[in-house]
């Protein structure tokens, strides 16, 4: 297996798309902009009734970390995720779309049971509002992980939705382990509000004596420290990491980079869907920082490449669009 820069760990999930009203979202008692996790049974009924009352727009692959991986790896990056899939058809899928995408997996992946479905809702507004049935990626164990790319990476990335699982954080620990041992950088995301309102213990646990570099937004990042404003967030934010990006919607993003802290503006654009954009985000960052782009040209070619995510439905853009958009950047900032 050949060396990666990025080692990423996350939930494997396909994405069910669908285009839903408020009044849906108040009728089915889900709270607007956060993650839900449910049961099968309940996720088959929330699917019937979805089919059936609203505008479906679409399967994708996702999981906040393989969609960030997507982004590093279709930029030029080169990576590895490790996940758990179900021997279904919807495993198969999943696999074979992060393949597509240059990123390399193991077979170990595989096994056993029903890979994971995440209802994507996108209201009028175009915020996303996720349904999960986790399936068997909430048994992710370090069975499933190969971890000798790791020990040549540059990075490891953490998905904050792994909290949940008792069993995936017991395999961020010793990834975690293995990253210090090998010089490796350590990045972790938030994930979702409702990680930090339910699972806070769990992102402790994952965060442990700090990292090299912490991805969340605003809110995340008020929730988090129990603050109500951004300089008091940053501050306490500084006591795990030197390094922060606060994203913050339409209006960029807030970087701190060894108590240094600057914004970047964002783009204007139409959105449609917000889903994905934060890992697009992520992705696009890290792989402007191992290409050796400096810390406010990371946040410009991020901002680029997650404002063209949320200018389209799905978590993700066509692979060949990360390069043309990487192509266009390097050219305005020539």
């Amino acid at each position: 297996m050949a060396n990666v820069d990025l080692f990423a760990i996350g939930n494997a999930l396909i994405d069910q798309e669908f285009k839903v009203s408020d009044d849906f979202l108040i009728a089915n008692t889900l709270q607007k902009g956060t993650m839900q996790l449910t049961d099968g049974e309940t996720q088959a009924v929330l699917y019937e009734n979805l089919k059936a009352t609203q505008t479906y727009k679409g399967q994708a692959s996702g999981g906040s970390a393989a969609n960030t991986t997507v982004a590093f790896a279709a930029l030029g990056g080169s990576a590895f995720y490790a996940c758990r899939v179900g021997n279904d058809n919807l495993g198969q899928i999943y696999l074979n779309g992060l393949n597509e995408a240059g990123i390399q997996t193991t077979t170990r992946s595989i096994s056993e049971g029903v890979t994971g479905t995440c209802m994507v809702l996108v209201s009028p507004d175009s915020e996303r509002t996720m349904h999960t049935y986790l399936g068997i990626t909430a048994e992710l164990t370090d069975e499933q992980i190969d971890f000798a790319p790791l020990k040549t990476a540059k990075w490891l990335y953490i998905e904050g939705y792994l909290s949940t699982s008792e069993t995936a954080r017991h395999a961020v620990e010793q990834a975690r382990t293995i990253a210090r041992a090998s010089d490796v950088q350590i990045a972790l995301t938030l994930s979702d509000p409702a990680m930090v309102q339910y699972a806070r213990s769990g992102l402790d646990e994952m965060i442990a004596d700090g990292v090299d570099l912490l991805f969340c937004n605003e809110q995340e990042a008020l929730m988090y420290t129990g603050t109500d404003n951004l300089d008091a967030a940053l501050e306490k934010l500084q006591e795990i990491s030197k390094h922060i990006v606060i994203t913050l919607s339409a209006e960029g993003a807030l970087i701190c980079n060894e108590g240094q802290s600057f914004t970047v503006p964002g783009r204007k654009v139409e959105a449609v869907d917000t889903n994905g954009a934060g890992d697009a985000f992520a992705g696009a960052f890290l792989y402007a920082l191992n290409a050796g782009l400096d810390w406010k040209a990371a946040a410009e070619l991020a901002i680029l490449v997650s404002s063209e995510v949320v200018s389209q439905f799905g978590p993700r853009l066509p692979v060949a669009e990360y390069a043309a958009l990487l192509n266009n950047f390097q050219k305005e900032c020539a």
